[in-house]
């Protein structure tokens, strides 16, 4: 063969010792060895390099591992192996031949049983990974839940700061009036503004400037202007208003009032105020 080293070298030596041809592929390498001994050589460099790396990395294994494994594939802890020869190959050329003594044997059997520990160490390696990784996700997670909450108090920074805004817009205007309600006989520390706009007559309600008791979920609080005496409804409301995004609430506008009142209703509100549930009350 004229390029006999570019052969040994293209690595059809190595898949041959460790059974990666097909049929055919390994006829030819035999049938090369059987003219060529320097293919014979490396061949059995190759398969004394391997069993080298076998011992090398091998792991003692339990005892009882060896003994479950070599009764699952039915050979004897002591058997040993008859010489086995490459058919295809004349006597005067083999290529392998196991000797026919216990230390071969056993060679081989930790090689196996290594492999098999070694998969065995793999598989526990993996599980540790899963493990952190799946820490790690709740850590993600619990991060997320965090910036979730972060986010929901820049936003009622961001609503109670707009408000304040517009309340300095409308203190610094002569066109609004800001009535200061007074907890009243059913909740003496109650407190509520009221704006009131000269020009256009609308309405507004301050809930950064609110305390009023917490309503059930049957009730809420009903807007009230006294007209000449009597009460006009302006709208209802909750103590927070979820749906908005200000802290000043419009109510119903009204053209004139000499005061403003607010008590506690029935959801929907009520035609006439409920007297015994008034809160806070103040005069223009």
């Amino acid at each position: 063969m004229e390029n006999l080293k570019a052969y040994i070298e293209s690595g059809v030596l190595e898949l041959y010792v460790l059974g990666d041809l097909s049929p055919q592929e390994a006829l030819q390498v035999q049938e090369l060895a059987s003219q060529h001994q320097e293919i014979r050589n490396e061949l059995a460099a190759i398969e004394d390099a391997l069993e080298k790396y076998a011992m090398q990395n091998a792991v003692q294994p339990a005892a009882f591992v060896e003994t479950k494994l070599f009764e699952k594939l039915g050979i004897g802890a002591d058997e040993e192996t008859e010489p086995v020869l490459i058919p295809s190959l004349p006597q005067e050329t083999k290529i392998v031949q196991l000797e026919n003594h216990s230390g071969k044997v056993k060679t081989l059997r930790y090689a196996l049983v290594a492999c098999i520990a070694l998969l065995l160490m793999s598989t526990a390696a993996l599980f540790i990974t899963y493990s952190k990784l799946t820490d790690a996700h709740d850590r993600i997670a619990s991060l997320n839940l965090d910036k979730q909450k972060f986010a929901g108090v820049v936003s009622k920074l961001e609503y109670s700061n707009q408000g304040l805004n517009n309340l300095v817009q409308m203190n610094e205007s002569k066109e609004w009036a800001t009535i200061k309600m007074k907890g009243q006989a059913i909740s003496p520390q109650a407190k509520m503004n009221v704006y009131w706009n000269k020009k256009n007559k609308n309405v507004l309600i301050n809930y950064l400037a609110m305390d009023l008791p917490k309503a059930d979920a049957q009730h809420e609080y009903q807007l009230w202007a006294m007209v000449n005496g009597k009460p006009v409804s302006l709208g209802v409301f909750g103590k927070t208003d979820s749906t908005s995004k200000e802290a000043l609430l419009k109510m119903q506008a009204i053209q004139d009032a000499q005061a403003f009142a607010v008590t506690l209703e029935p959801m929907g509100g009520s035609a006439n105020p409920t007297m015994e549930k008034l809160t806070v009350m103040g005069g223009v």
